[in-house]
């Protein structure tokens, strides 16, 4: 059977890696990655340096795609407010190079965007909210989202909520490293003012695949629930039958960070509920992680 040629950036990612899971029984995925292959059947890695033009355009020319993905970025906001040139080259440049060649191709193009486009003091936020990032990482993103649309207004700009799940061998979230800390005995000092509604990494990947198939313009992918981080971090320990795990509540202004956190960032996916979007509880979506952390 034909299936239509899907290009997903930053396949060896967390993201990357979920979309191509998820998804390679219904497109013939070619992934981008920086060295190492996706280790996945019916996925095709292709090592490229996104940040190199030529080379992004050589690449567009040789596999030419149905459709396109970019899940790629620079996704830490430390970094990116530490590094900021640096880090707009994937978050910027690139994204607005795709929807050039994505436009001239007439093809659809899912743009992964975030929920850090706002400052967290007027939540749920839905997609006509202004938005007014706190980040240089929020900033790259509210950049790259307005010349997308410019250049392709066909595109589909997902803003993703915090994610979380298995990434596969070459990543993952921070579920991983919280949940090894609490089985250990470790402390974790967790926010109880920072409220976000998190996604799991294989809904977050079917949530761009219904984009790519029937959304354009800005989107919201968030999960069923607003929780905060202290209180994700009990359900965990509970789901995942830790007990006594050592959870200290703090608040934002108690840890300095080079990127600024804002609040609560909420999203309102009701658009994406319209479309047949259907993010698992959180309850349910730990639980079937389980055996995998």
């Amino acid at each position: 059977m034909f299936m239509k040629r899907l290009l997903v950036t930053g396949a060896g990612g967390f993201l990357g890696w979920n979309l191509c899971r998820e998804l390679r029984e219904r497109w013939e995925i070619v992934g981008t990655v920086r060295s190492r292959p996706v280790p996945l059947e019916a996925v095709r890695s292709v090592a490229v340096d996104l940040t190199d033009p030529d080379a992004l355009r050589r690449l567009f020319q040789e596999v030419r795609p149905d459709g396109v993905i970019h899940a790629a970025a620079a996704a830490k906001p430390d970094h990116c407010q530490l590094h900021p040139r640096e880090s707009a080259k994937i978050n910027v440049d690139v994204p607005i190079l795709l929807a050039e060649l994505c436009a001239n191709a007439g093809i659809p193009l899912v743009f992964t965007s975030s929920d850090l486009v706002f400052d967290g003091r007027n939540p749920p936020y839905r997609e006509d909210d202004p938005v007014s990032p706190l980040s240089v990482y929020g900033e790259q993103k509210v950049r790259a989202e307005g010349e997308i649309l410019r250049r392709h207004p066909a595109a589909a700009v997902c803003r993703m909520a915090l994610m979380f799940g298995d990434g596969g061998p070459h990543a993952g979230s921070f579920l991983k490293p919280m949940a090894r800390s609490m089985r250990l005995g470790e402390a974790l000092k967790l926010f109880t003012d920072e409220v976000r509604t998190p996604l799991s990494g294989r809904d977050a990947a079917l949530g761009l695949a219904l984009a790519l198939e029937r959304s354009s313009g800005l989107l919201n992918l968030g999960g069923a629930e607003r929780i905060s981080r202290y209180d994700f971090g009990r359900l965990v320990s509970e789901v995942f039958g830790i007990p006594d795990p050592r959870l200290t509540p703090c608040l934002q202004r108690e840890v300095s960070t080079p990127a600024p956190r804002p609040p609560d960032v909420s999203l309102d996916s009701s658009k994406a509920l319209q479309m047949g979007f259907r993010p698992t509880p959180l309850r349910q979506a730990l639980a079937e992680l389980k055996n995998a952390f």
